[in-house]
């Protein structure tokens, strides 16, 4: 039996190179997004090509209700679930210095990206020990996509870089929470990432990287990311939990 991976955000951009490699590798896939489903038709087609079976979930994963639906149709459909890739995040909708951001702009980033992540991976982590009670051999894990602003501070958007660290602290909880079930959580922390979410700002790190940003002199893709993804999701890491896998062509090393 095929093992099944549910990513959030998995219809664009990061989630799109994760869902990618899980099916190349021969997951079957639950793909959360926010966007109409006919929207999605193309992306779908072309990984049921690579011989996976998907679901498209539309849900907006800050909101309860949409979350037990997303869970609801994974449990329909497959009736199991090995992985969760909570990758789905959003940007401020302005950078604004932290001296002038606005209350609404940090409550809706929060929202997402840490709220709706945290209280989707408490009720997937209670379904995943409830098979593996019912089958000792159910082998489940929860990958967190969080990113280098969680410790690298950017003061126009304050909102993303809290979100972010915030989401390092729930890898950690959970991965303590879930040791007695053998249910390892893991932190993905990519770095400047060709996506439509960086499009708006692709000069300025053009630049920056043509002068030294990172130590590899180019944009990291969204396939970067699916591989150390696949790497994870086949148990290449057993005795890992809890620990953080960077994405970021070594931008975050020290160096003089």
């Amino acid at each position: 039996m095929k093992q099944v991976a549910l990513v959030t955000g998995g219809s664009r951009g990061i989630g799109l190179g994760i869902v990618r490699q899980l099916a190349m590798q021969g997951f079957d896939l639950a793909i959360n997004g926010v966007r109409p489903e006919e929207s999605v038709c193309d992306v779908i087609e072309n990984l049921k090509a690579l011989g996976a079976d998907v679901i498209y979930c539309r849900g907006d994963i800050s909101l309860r209700e949409d979350r037990n639906s997303i869970i609801h149709k994974v449990k329909t459909h497959f009736g199991r679930l090995n992985i969760l890739v909570n990758n789905a995040g959003i940007a401020p909708k302005e950078r604004q210095d932290i001296l002038n951001a606005s209350e609404e702009s940090f409550n809706e980033v929060l929202s997402v990206n840490l709220k709706g992540n945290y209280f989707l991976t408490q009720e997937v982590a209670n379904w995943m020990i409830e098979q593996k009670q019912d089958d000792p051999e159910f082998f489940g894990c929860i990958i967190n996509i969080s990113s280098i602003s969680a410790t690298v501070a950017s003061v126009n958007r304050g909102e993303y870089c809290i979100s972010k660290a915030g989401i390092s602290m729930a890898t950690q909880l959970f991965a303590v929470r879930l040791g007695e079930f053998n249910i390892p959580v893991y932190e993905v922390r990519p770095g400047v990432i060709d996506t439509d979410m960086t499009s708006g700002v692709k000069e300025k790190y053009d630049a920056l990287i043509a002068n030294g940003l990172s130590v590899q002199q180019r944009w990291g893709q969204p396939e970067d990311v699916g591989k150390v993804i696949g790497a994870i999701a086949v148990r290449s890491f057993p005795y890992s939990t809890g620990q953080v896998f960077m994405v970021d062509g070594g931008l975050t090393i020290p160096r003089l």
